[in-house]
């Protein structure tokens, strides 16, 4: 979510740094860090934010398979039973479309709101 407000409950925090807004404070994607994006809230949650473009400028979906490629790489998915990810749904952009394309789920579950700012 370009937000990065997906977090902020289970964290007890205001929204935590995104994998690609550090990537742009330090260069690339390739010079973070696991531990630079990911933090532990409540339960022993796991948390990330992949962040994405200013609106209306750029694609919000690439930001998603950039982080995926990055947790992947750096070994976020190693020890977990579940990963849920929180997306656009007014968005067509096909890089929202990456975890079910690309089998990286077993199963899917669409979950709405009729909440404007859910």
């Amino acid at each position: 979510d370009p937000k990065a407000d997906s977090t902020r409950l289970i964290l007890n925090s205001k929204a935590q740094d995104t994998v690609l807004h550090m990537a742009a404070e330090m260069g690339s994607v390739e010079d973070l860090e696991l531990e630079d994006v990911l933090k532990v809230g409540y339960q022993d949650i796991k948390c990330v934010e992949s962040g994405g473009p200013e609106p209306g400028v750029g694609c919000a979906g690439r930001g998603v398979i950039t982080a995926i490629n990055f947790l992947e790489e750096n070994g976020a998915y190693d020890d977990v039973d579940y990963v849920s990810y929180d997306v656009l749904g007014d968005v067509v952009c096909g890089g929202f479309a990456m975890p079910s394309r690309e089998n990286k789920a077993q199963e899917i579950y669409i979950v709405m709101s009729g909440e404007m700012m859910a």
